[in-house]
């Protein structure tokens, strides 16, 4: 069947997918609940679905005529609801299961990053404790613990002494069978929204000693967003290009975040790609939105815009 874009303000009745069990629920319920309430000033028929709270089989019962997908982390982000949703023939916003997988695994994005030339941080897998000594010696210090499957900055720690990298891969261990030791790159942070076919202006994140953590990013007001990112004509289209290929070579469709750092010689170095990102006060892509004059109940409409009917 050819495939038919879905019409703005002619969605139907929308499922808007939100919480789950991974350890992001907390905020894929305020990004949940901001869409929500977006899509019902908007008039469009919107209802609330936790898969947490109600097995995600019901979902039919409800009669959606497609899903927005703000579910994000393991078991919302990673491709397995995204599959349930084919299953059930229901359409739904972002990646599909095979990009929504690769994105949120960071070892394998780093692979497919990396046969395509797209620069990221060099990295050494940590399958136990035995390896941070080869790690460290591999990639110095200070450098960046995580594990290799969440998001949010959940379980990252920047370890700038020897004696605490045992303590840093025992908290990502908790959280992930794969660890990761990454090199830590020294720059500026910028992240990167696509929007269809479009690349939306360059986010710099300016955070008090470089902390831009869990806390920072959701609980707090002293994280700086700068859009425009005081970029160069040419730099912003580097980025914008960059991050479109990045997405692309991912198979990412629909909208994402790229994650990146340019150094002090204006070389760029990609972290990792959000197939589902936050929509919440403190979000990236919503300020990118802004900047271009897409307010957020616009922004919402023009994701689910790009959702395909198969």
């Amino acid at each position: 069947m050819v495939a038919q874009e879905i019409r703005v303000n002619n969605f139907g009745r929308v499922a808007v997918l939100m919480g789950g069990t991974s350890a992001e629920r907390e905020i894929s319920l305020i990004s949940g609940r901001a869409v929500l309430d977006a899509l019902l000033a908007s008039g469009i028929e919107a209802f609330a679905f936790d898969p947490a709270e109600q097995p995600i089989w019901t979902l039919p019962h409800h009669t959606p005529d497609c899903a927005f997908m703000i579910l994000h982390g393991r078991q919302g982000e990673d491709g397995t609801m995204q599959a349930a949703l084919e299953l059930m023939g229901i359409p739904y916003s972002g990646s599909g299961v095979m990009a929504s997988a690769l994105a949120m695994d960071k070892l394998r994005t780093k692979l497919v990053w990396s046969a395509v030339g797209i620069p990221t941080p060099r990295w050494h897998i940590l399958k136990s404790a035995a390896d941070l000594a080869v790690a460290q010696k591999k990639l110095g210090l200070p450098l960046v613990i995580k594990p290799a499957h969440e998001g949010s900055s959940i379980g990252v720690t920047v370890v700038h002494n020897e004696a605490d990298l045992l303590a840093a891969f025992d908290v990502a261990r908790k959280l992930d069978s794969l660890v990761l030791a990454e090199e830590f790159v020294v720059g500026q942070e910028l992240t990167s929204a696509v929007l269809g076919e479009r690349v939306l202006p360059v986010v710099r994140i300016e955070a008090p000693e470089g902390r831009y953590d869990y806390a920072n990013k959701y609980f707090t007001d002293v994280v700086h967003y700068h859009c425009p990112a005081g970029l160069t004509e040419e730099k912003e289209a580097e980025v914008a290009a960059s991050s479109r290929q990045a997405f692309d070579s991912l198979g990412c469709r629909g909208w994402g975040r790229a994650d990146l750092i340019m150094r002090a010689d204006g070389s760029l170095t990609f972290l990792e790609m959000n197939t589902a990102p936050g929509m919440t006060g403190h979000s990236l892509v919503p300020i990118a939105a802004r900047a271009v004059g897409i307010d957020f109940p616009a922004l919402v409409q023009a994701i689910l815009a790009e959702v395909r009917r198969g």
